[in-house]
């Protein structure tokens, strides 16, 4: 969007595209709900042996070692498609925190099984009543010499009842003064008994979400990352590098492509005032695009993100939801259909992807948790 290909990425690019024109099924094309696990992942296995699943992890640990350039040509040509969302827990989330964190055990175990897709992980963060205020979290581990005892309950993972791993984060050290200086960081295997799984279903009428019951879970001692009591700084690792993914373009871009077809299929794209919102909304995408791709830049260069991913997760949101909102009004008379609207002979779904944007300013930390964020953090604004 805001850059011009080198001969070397123009190649890439015309590589990229060639290959997910061949490969990529048509009907995984277009799709607003994330397909169900026997559906998807066949296309995560072909991308991850494309060698294409990881492109920011570094080449010794399965990775693509990929480009800034690159990166960004692979996120514009899958969005072109319109490619399903994969589960993004293991490659985005997870992986980068066992590269900096994990034992070489851990990432012997675990990381060789996420670039092939054949271990899902969910994320045991958010529990009922430890959603915003995260460090209030009550799910606790007790050490009970060669393991931890887990008792709690986790709510809100994505893909949770597809999952065979969950990362979470539980109380060690419930006397520990600030209260987030007593959480741990650690991985747990779902088949393990004690765990109930309960998926949840969300507005847009899909059960993508779960809730997880655990207890008297049994964790071996060696599935604790980092130090223990000493899980917050990993996890605000964490949520940084999942803060940079929601504020990706990718998405807004694809709701644009939609309502450009719409617009053109019902003559609505001559119209002067419709032109004026759709340059705006362009406008505050490609600031967005340059923003997230700065952030890639500084996180493929081993820095902190820091702050910048409340900002980016802000606007990246916002964006998002604003995009939906204009795809509805093109709609006219149909924005509340639930059947997908024809453009001219293209199926354009309107409002699965407007339902599934309402939840994009609470997950990976509500837009009111940004702000505070950013009030003390940068502004220095008493807490």
């Amino acid at each position: 969007m805001f850059h011009k290909d080198g001969a070397g990425d123009a190649a890439f690019r015309t590589e990229v595209r060639s290959w997910l024109s061949e490969n990529l099924p048509k009907g995984l094309r277009g799709r607003t709900a994330r397909p169900r696990r026997a559906e998807l992942m066949p296309w995560y296995q072909a991308l991850s042996r494309r060698g294409w699943i990881a492109p920011h992890w570094p080449k010794d640990h399965g990775g693509m070692g990929a480009t800034l350039a690159q990166q960004i040509i692979l996120q514009e040509e899958l969005a072109r498609l319109s490619a399903p969302q994969l589960p993004v827990q293991g490659v985005n989330h997870l992986g980068p925190i066992l590269i900096k964190y994990g034992t070489p055990e851990q990432k012997a175990q675990h990381l060789p099984k996420i670039i092939s897709g054949d271990v899902i992980w969910a994320q045991g963060y958010s529990e009922p009543g430890a959603g915003s205020d995260l460090a209030s979290l009550t799910t606790r581990a007790e050490d009970q010499g060669d393991h931890f005892l887990v008792n709690g309950v986790k709510i809100w993972q994505t893909w949770g009842q597809y999952a065979d791993w969950m990362f979470m984060l539980v109380r060690t050290d419930s006397a520990a003064t600030p209260k987030h200086a007593g959480i741990s960081f650690m991985l747990v295997d779902l088949k393990t008994p004690g765990i109930t799984v309960r998926p949840i279903v969300n507005i847009a009428d899909d059960d993508e979400f779960a809730q997880m019951f655990l207890d008297d879970v049994v964790v071996p001692k060696e599935n604790l990352v980092g130090p223990l009591n000493g899980g917050w700084k990993v996890a605000n690792d964490l949520l940084a590098h999942e803060r940079l993914g929601t504020s990706s373009p990718q998405w807004s871009l694809e709701v644009v492509a939609r309502i450009e077809k719409l617009a053109a299929a019902n003559g609505l794209i001559d119209d002067p005032v419709f032109q004026d919102k759709l340059a705006a909304l362009k406008i505050a995408i490609t600031a967005q695009a340059a923003m997230f791709w700065h952030a890639v830049g500084i996180i493929a260069g081993g820095r902190p993100l820091g702050p910048d991913s409340s900002t980016m997760k802000l606007v990246g949101t916002d964006n998002l939801q604003a995009a939906t909102e204009l795809l509805i009004e093109v709609s006219g008379v149909h924005g509340a259909d639930t059947e997908r609207l024809d453009a001219d002979g293209e199926p354009i779904d309107v409002t699965q992807i407007f339902l599934q944007s309402r939840r994009a300013t609470i997950y990976g930390g509500s837009s009111e948790i940004q702000r505070n964020v950013l009030a003390k953090r940068v502004l220095g604004l008493p807490g």
